[in-house]
């Protein structure tokens, strides 16, 4: 289930509300360009400015959308270790295929603190689980010998290592845990070190290009792989400009599948960004008239 390339799906707005139709088309396009499973409601779909409410809806609009076809996967880590329960038992109320739990941000909880949280949640479900490690956002590193702790348990099923360190990274590939890269930019490095694929914000735009490397690294046709990889460099370097998701979701606007709109305390990207975002764009091939949809709202 946590294998291959995994789009960390953007929560389209529209007139600051979630929509709904647009979420829809999103789906349908990653399925269509061989996306494998589907994260809804992590980071990237700006989980933090949803309501408990605007997720359950979109989680079971998500589902009924992608149909069985690949897995969904709800984000339902918080930094309250209560909330994270509540929110993963929704998950699976929902009938979602799996939960992510990220380290709990702010509250910066010492490696036992973090063993702990992870345990009572996984307790609490029968849901896989994938944990999740991205100290750029939470203030505090989860390191392999703390995942090594929560190896035991039969539902904790992968880490997405968003560290950017492979040493760290080679060190979680030891364990009995699915390592997934957490950075699109070191998904064929991490793929050499043992990860199985990667959670993934650029195949939003270019899932078949993801795929592509996907499956080219894991294959080891590293040559061709890396061929790809600088192809597709400029677009990974692009869409972190600015604090994700603003220059994907400018993006996907640019494609014609959801309109250009962020909730607060997040804006829009600057205009030079999005003139980085198409050149790259454009140098990757990503066709901005392929998908079918309604003109972006800006």
């Amino acid at each position: 289930m946590y294998e291959g390339l995994i789009v960390a799906m953007v929560t389209p707005f529209r007139g600051g509300a979630v929509d709904l139709e647009a979420s829809g088309r999103l789906v349908e396009f990653l399925i269509d360009g061989g996306t494998q499973g589907i994260v809804v409601s992590g980071s990237t779909g700006e989980a933090a400015t949803c309501t408990v409410e605007e997720r359950r809806n979109l989680w079971r609009h998500v589902r009924e959308v992608a149909g069985g076809r690949v897995p969904i996967i709800a984000g339902t880590g918080t930094n309250n270790t209560a909330e994270s329960i509540t929110l993963t038992r929704m998950a699976e109320d929902v009938g979602l295929d799996g939960a992510m739990i990220v380290t709990p941000y702010y509250n910066k909880p010492q490696p036992r603190g973090q063993v702990e949280h992870f345990r009572a949640i996984a307790r609490s479900t029968r849901l896989p689980l994938v944990l999740y490690n991205v100290p750029g956002r939470t203030a505090t590193n989860t390191l392999p010998e703390t995942f090594e702790k929560v190896a035991d348990l039969p539902n904790v099923m992968a880490v997405k290592e968003a560290s950017g360190n492979l040493d760290q990274a080679t060190g979680v590939a030891r364990t009995r845990l699915t390592l997934l890269s957490g950075d699109d930019s070191l998904t064929l490095p991490m793929i050499a070190v043992g990860a199985k694929g990667v959670i993934s914000v650029v195949g939003n735009a270019a899932p078949r290009a993801m795929r592509e490397l996907v499956d080219l690294g894991r294959a080891g046709n590293v040559a061709e792989a890396a061929r790809l990889h600088q192809r597709l460099l400029p677009l990974f370097k692009a869409l972190f400009m600015e604090s994700n998701p603003a220059p994907v979701k400018f993006l996907l606007s640019a494609m014609r599948l959801m309109a250009n709109e962020l909730r607060l305390p997040l804006v829009p990207a600057e205009t030079a960004t999005e003139q980085a975002v198409l050149a790259a764009a454009a140098a990757a091939g990503v066709n901005l008239e392929a998908p079918a949809g309604v003109p972006a709202r800006r």
